[in-house]
């Protein structure tokens, strides 16, 4: 598969997003399992989760252990792999999202997301979401402190505007790799960001590239110019529509959600399918 950069670190240009695995309709453990051998097994080397992805309240850090596990199984062949997390939102298991950006939270929250993925310094740690009773350069200066003490390699954040990018940059001393947030045909108000990351070399990272859980299937009928592309070139609408994020920028590396083999397989071919510049600028009419 086509690599791309994380703060100078080469990982495959579609990664996998735990999230669907762990929360309301997840499938049972075995099926995620095989969902992250099947994306391994295609050439994805980056896998995104948080502490935040599970569905009840005793269960903080299904996803990231579940990653884990799916790691571990797999052997050898998993040591390329890029797992990145992240921390500052919390679920309280009704169903509902919560947000804690206080630095010694965040402290705290690494160092298990830490134990539950099984190492010594978490690859990539995100700030999940600005949390509106903190400032924000206090939050991300926890980052800093866990940047500067080694129990990160690389720090990221997510949801975060364009001051809140530069904010970040500053606060981090220009260490800042990665912004994720939600980008998708029908979300594109963070386009601006993306350009912003883009000027930067800084990763974005896409969540919910597909329209999200609840929406991708109808990605087809509610964007038709998408389908069009899709049925020239003889594959899948998800395909395509991954195929034109990648185009925007060298910098965009989408993170699928997936909670099945087939669905990652056909995202990770994606890497490889050059869309013409025709057919890119319909895409983004």
């Amino acid at each position: 598969m086509r690599e791309r950069t994380i703060g100078g670190r080469a990982v495959s240009a579609v990664g996998l997003g735990g999230m669907p695995m762990s929360i309301e309709g997840r499938p049972d453990a075995e099926r995620s399992i095989a969902t992250v051998h099947a994306a391994l097994d295609a050439g994805v080397t980056l896998i995104d989760t948080a502490d935040a992805y599970h569905r009840d309240a005793g269960e903080v850090g299904h996803n990231e252990e579940l990653i884990a596990r799916a790691l571990r199984e797999y052997g050898a062949g998993a040591a390329e792999v890029l797992v990145a997390t992240k921390g500052g939102h919390l679920r309280p298991g009704d169903g509902t999202w919560t947000l804690n950006g206080g630095p010694q939270y965040l402290k705290r929250a690494v160092k298990e997301s830490a134990r539950r993925l099984g190492v010594e310094a978490i690859g990539l740690y995100q700030f999940h979401r600005p949390d509106p009773a903190v400032p924000y350069a206090d939050s991300v200066g926890a980052l800093r402190e866990l940047l500067d003490e080694g129990v990160i390699v690389m720090a990221g954040i997510s949801n975060a505007n364009v001051e809140q990018i530069d904010v970040a940059r500053e606060v981090l001393g220009g260490r800042l790799v990665s912004v994720q947030n939600q980008f998708s045909p029908a979300f594109r108000s963070s386009l601006q960001e993306l350009e912003h990351c883009a000027e930067l070399g800084i990763a974005f990272l896409p969540w919910s590239p597909l329209g999200g859980i609840a929406n991708a299937k109808e990605l087809a009928e509610r964007h038709g110019a998408f389908q069009r592309v899709a049925d020239e070139i003889g594959v899948s609408v998800h395909r395509v529509t991954l195929a034109w994020e990648l185009a925007l920028a060298p910098v965009v590396i989408p993170i699928p959600g997936a909670s099945r083999p087939e669905s990652i397989r056909d995202s990770a071919a994606a890497a490889d399918l050059e869309l013409t510049a025709e057919q890119i600028a319909s895409l983004s009419a």
